[in-house]
């Protein structure tokens, strides 16, 4: 998948046969260069100023929302990817593309290990690899320095007569990787000293704290296949997305009003952990519906921080990865996961999916619906001078 945040990563299996059969890349924010790095500074400093503007101590019976500037200043969203992003477990990817043993987005190695580097030649830093195909070793298109699967700087070209070169020093750079359930995350902040993926168990304390037992019990797991996958690019800060998601179905009667209806929503619970949000909400009837519908009691819907988010409900899976691409316009990503006895019943996966396109995201012919029209509406609110904060 593809992360536009412009430092990019790649994933990799190190198969016995040593080939690779398809690809993934993510880019990233730019990090500061060394000649930027005072300016960086000062905006970071301007950005942590704003933080200041808001309370979080304040009751949430009198607490107001964040300013508008977190929403439109270019500092602040700086400040994000600097002290959140960058420091975070951010899902990549999922388990099905590591199945086959000569998958290039990512891969198992002798084994059964995964391993990430920086897609960056170390030489002039060109990105390495792009498209899909097959390969024994990673060639860069620039000046033919050639890594081995395992990252390994297997050939610099023309350094005859270059002087304090050490060719162990200039291997790919690793970053740390691991699985939970379905999903394949990397943490960039993290130096992946040993090449080795973390422990499964580390990562769900650190991602999900104490709600990795209940989402895994809720069917939140490995067994599900993989469907297809739909992006999009909303012109609204990526807070605003993830805002609209965690309103605990305030706007649901009023915006969705075919959804609305088949919600009984004064039972809508919201349940918080450490970095995660779960909302539940019971169908207001049960005529007519089964466990394959995106309603009822076993339905769940979990918001990872800062930007994930999982709705698991009858056989069905869809995650939600909301990218901030600038201040006012971020991608939501939208991946599609079925119980493997589904999978070919091809009437039942189009209407399931045409339902809900309807609810959460663009036609194909541009016309936005719902979801999307509200958080441009509230995006252009947010710059107006008239609107600074509003009520919880």
């Amino acid at each position: 998948m593809a992360m536009t945040m412009n430092t990019t990563a790649m994933i990799m299996k190190i198969p016995n046969h040593n080939t690779f059969k398809s690809h993934q890349l993510f880019n990233c924010v730019k990090k500061p260069s060394c000649s930027s790095s005072s300016c960086y500074s000062e905006n970071l400093v301007a950005a942590q100023k704003l933080v200041y503007e808001f309370n979080p101590q304040i009751p949430i019976e009198k607490a107001l929302t964040p300013p508008s500037s977190w929403y439109t200043d270019p500092s602040f969203l700086a400040l994000e990817l600097h002290r959140v992003f960058y420091r975070s477990w951010q899902v990549v990817g999922y388990t099905d593309q590591l199945k086959d043993p000569q998958d290039f987005f990512s891969g198992r190695d002798d084994n059964g290990k995964i391993h990430a580097f920086h897609n960056v030649c170390r030489h002039h830093a060109s990105i390495l690899a792009t498209g899909s195909g097959k390969k024994s070793w990673f060639v860069c298109p620039y000046h033919g320095w050639t890594y081995g699967l395992d990252g390994t700087l297997l050939k610099a070209t023309r350094i005859t007569g270059i002087k304090d070169f050490n060719v162990k020093e200039f291997g790919l750079v690793p970053l740390e990787v691991a699985t939970w359930g379905p999903f394949v995350l990397l943490n960039m902040g993290k130096e992946a000293v040993h090449q080795e993926e973390v422990d499964s168990n580390v990562v769900a304390n650190e991602w999900l704290g104490g709600s990795s037992e209940i989402l895994s019990i809720n069917g939140i797991d490995s067994s599900l296949s993989y469907l297809c996958r739909r992006e999009y690019t909303i012109e609204c800060n990526w807070k605003v997305f993830c805002d609209n998601y965690l309103d605990g179905g305030y706007h649901v009667p009023y915006a969705h009003k075919g959804l609305a209806s088949g919600l009984q929503l004064d039972s809508y619970s919201t349940s918080l952990y450490e970095k995660v949000s779960i909302q539940r909400c019971e169908s207001g009837s049960t005529e007519g519906t089964d466990d394959t519908h995106r309603l009822g009691s076993k339905a769940i819907y979990a918001f990872i921080y800062p930007n994930f988010m999982i709705n698991r409900y009858g056989p069905w899976m869809d995650t939600n990865l909301v990218i901030p691409l600038a201040p006012t316009r971020c991608k939501v990503v939208f991946d599609y996961f079925l119980d493997g006895s589904l999978k070919d019943d091809k009437a039942f996966i189009e209407q399931s999916l045409k339902d809900s396109e309807q609810v959460q995201k663009c036609l194909a012919d541009g016309m936005q619906m719902e979801d999307i029209i509200l958080c441009e509406g509230v995006q252009r609110g947010l710059e107006s001078p008239a609107y600074c904060s509003g009520r919880k």
